[in-house]
């Protein structure tokens, strides 16, 4: 018998490898064809084969007009049939603080749909669409007592049905997770991108090719988690206890033409133009390898700190195009505020709202679109997208981009929901602004004027930042630091700020007007001996120069394919690169060693143009801190009675930091007062001699 495919059954005809006897009907009267329920969809259509006879003619000529009318309907149908392109959060936990979870699908054809869970031990309610239908949104309720696995919300309109993928989870375990920082650790912050090429494959991935490039400095130059974990002993080695990682979010896969400079566009390598806050940077690695790395670090008693952005989203996320509610950014591409960085503005009690709202709602450079965290679904959104990173991950603590320019309301429910779960992790935010009363304002602890308490745990201290670069790498007045911590007073919690001398948005130390490496181990000796939680920025400890951006972000050497040497160890870095990696290693051991300089209350000892002494003290141990910024030596001799150091005790200067000149000699307390004798830019860390 010839044979002849001139159709296909749907998929319920697959598991049979003849016509089913409903089918066999219908050819053999092909004036019932139309009345088969199960020739439902295009999709269906194209399951298996029919099979019929070459010479019946007659059923021939009545199934072809048939099918071509049944690919028409279904092919219009498919067309407004609902589709899923991602949900948010892929995933969420049992017994967590947040339940029911709100999930967003973005798709298409969603108007009107109704949602109901696929699977056991999960509900779902309030479910709602955008206008032009392609955002959903839904509360998904988790049974306490529901197992892990995957599971599935099942969408239906009156053209279709599809199905989203979710998962219920199981929380890690939270031994030596989500632990916070405090003035015991030492951060570094790393740029993944430049510190070191562990894995050569992601350099040009084939979803985003013709991004790399280590010849410019605004494309990616190939580090990535690999490398990072790859040097997690290196990091150990040092002292620091806590790194923190500029974002790892997913970026635009082409040029970023919307930001350009002399060069032209840019990629978006640094990590701060998101086009999916719930996705891994290709280049940087995957999720699992994420994880890896932060399993790694806390194996090995290092702590990992997210770089997070509530603010904007990169001008390239799918939201900017169509946004999935209509008050979800603050503005539109076409139409929008620009920030005018006016921070000062938001805690003048007297300012009226519009001049605060340009601060608040003005996107970023022009460039960066402005979240609506009023919106309320885009403010859970965010909350949610905070909550999910670390319950994914097991990270400790978070830094939070552009602090200012969210409303402090925002932050204090943000904060609450991230206590509420996770009592010890612990946030600190950049305000990038030299005034203490204004990055003041921000720390959480107390009610302001408008009774809002950010709750935000901690700042970055730019405003000590300041003078602390100005007295050593330019060698001005020490001065201006005690007046500036004199100013303490205005902080709920002083002895929280994140203390630094640079950070990836500044010119590195070492190309100040006058800087050095004496000069730089100084400011490295005070941020380490000073109240608060000190920061590294990777490559400072071995003086590496940078300019503006991108030359204050170079590779560090050794970590990429046809490096000329390695100053990951010893034997790769000059003379000067070790001393001042050997004195900051020295200052994170006399650190951890010594409790006074973590936790200790500080009492200034001296003051002097270029001359500073001050005393960390606990009940059970006293340290001095001692700075001779002349370059001519001096005698310093100051009363310790306050401190209560006991007459004919003796000193001895733990630091030793001319190591290959004049040293800092024993020191004896005669008569309740210290006289020290201090060679020309030197510090001291006095202890008592056992």
């Amino acid at each position: 018998m010839n044979e002849k495919k001139v159709g296909l059954l749907p998929r319920q005809c697959m598991a049979s490898g003849d016509l089913p006897r409903r089918h066999r009907a219908v050819t053999e009267n092909p004036r019932e064809l139309s009345l088969c329920p199960l020739w439902d969809s295009l999709r269906d259509l194209c399951a298996c084969v029919v099979k019929i006879t070459t010479p019946n003619i007659q059923l021939k000529r009545a199934i072809v007009p048939l099918i071509l009318l049944l690919v028409a309907t279904t092919s219009a149908a498919a067309q407004n049939a609902p589709a899923v392109l991602k949900v948010e959060p892929p995933n969420w936990w049992i017994n967590h603080s947040i339940n029911p979870v709100r999930v967003m699908v973005r798709g298409r054809n969603f108007r009107d749909a109704k949602v109901e869970a696929v699977g056991a031990e999960i509900r779902t309610s309030q479910a709602s669409t955008n206008q032009a239908g392609t955002y959903l949104f839904v509360d998904v309720q988790i049974d306490p007592h529901a197992k892990p696995g995957r599971r599935a919300l099942r969408i239906t309109t009156s053209s279709g049905v599809v199905e989203a993928p979710f998962e219920i989870s199981a929380p890690l375990e939270r031994a030596n997770r989500f632990q916070g920082f405090t003035p015991d650790d030492v951060l570094y912050l790393i740029m993944p991108d430049r510190f070191m090429d562990g894995n050569a494959a992601n350099n040009n991935p084939p979803s985003s090719p013709g991004l790399y490039d280590r010849r410019k400095g605004r494309y990616y130059h190939g580090g990535d988690f690999a490398g990072i974990r790859k040097r997690l002993p290196y990091i150990k080695e040092l002292g620091v206890t806590a790194i923190w990682l500029n974002p790892w979010y997913d970026n635009v896969n082409h040029l970023n033409e919307r930001e350009q400079y002399e060069e032209g566009p840019i990629t978006d390598y640094h990590g701060y133009g998101a086009v999916d806050f719930y996705g891994v940077e290709e280049h940087f690695g995957t999720l699992a390898e994420l994880k890896e790395l932060v399993d790694e670090a806390h194996r090995l008693g290092l702590k990992v700190i997210q770089d997070q952005v509530a603010n904007h989203s990169g001008p390239y996320h799918p939201w900017v195009k169509d946004q999935p509610t209509g008050t979800w950014f603050n503005g539109t591409a076409a139409k929008h505020l620009t920030n005018p960085f006016q921070p000062w503005t938001l805690q003048d009690p007297r300012a009226n709202y519009e001049a605060k709202r340009a601060t608040l709602d003005g996107w970023f450079i022009n460039v960066l679109p402005d979240l609506n965290q009023g919106d309320e679904e885009t403010k859970r959104y965010i909350i949610q997208n905070t909550l999910w990173w670390i319950g994914i991950t097991g990270l400790d603590a978070i830094r939070q981009d552009t602090l200012p320019y969210v409303p402090r309301a925002f932050w204090r429910d943000w904060m609450t929901a991230i206590k509420r779960e996770y009592p010890n992790v612990n946030v600190v935010g950049e305000l990038y602004d030299g005034d203490p009363a204004l990055v003041s304002f921000f720390q959480g602890g107390v009610p302001r004027f408008d009774g809002v308490d950010s709750k935000v745990d901690s700042l970055f201290d730019f405003p000590l930042f300041y003078p602390v670069r100005r007295a050593f790498a330019e060698n001005r007045s020490l001065r201006d630091i005690v007046q500036m911590l004199a100013r303490d007073h205005v902080y709920p919690n002083p002895q929280m700020l994140v203390t630094f001398i640079g950070n990836h948005d500044m010119l590195r130390f070492m190309n100040e007007p006058g800087a050095n490496i004496t000069g730089l181990r100084l400011a490295q000796t005070f941020v380490m001996t000073t109240r608060g939680v000190p920061q590294l920025y990777y490559g400072d400890e071995i003086a590496i120069h940078g300019g503006p951006d991108p030359d204050n972000r170079r590779d560090f050497p050794g970590g990429f394919p046809g490096d000329a040497r390695d100053a990951f160890t010893r034997e790769g870095r000059t003379f000067d690169e070790q001393i001042v990696f050997e004195h900051v290693q020295k200052l994170a051991r006399l650190r951890r060693e010594l409790e006074p300089l973590r936790r200790g209350t500080l009492i200034n000892l001296y003051v002097a143009e270029q001359q500073y002494a001050y005393a960390r003290t606990t009940p059970q141990q006293t340290v001095l801190i001692i700075f001779n910024n002349d370059s001519k030596t001096a005698t310093i001799e100051f009363d310790v009675a306050s401190i209560k150091l006991p007459d004919g005790r003796q000193l001895r200067d733990r630091l030793q930091m001319n190591a290959f000149g004049a040293r800092v000699k024993d020191v004896q307390i005669n008569n309740g007062v210290c006289k020290v004798e201090m060679p020309g830019r030197t510090a001291a860390i006095l202890t008592i001699k056992q």
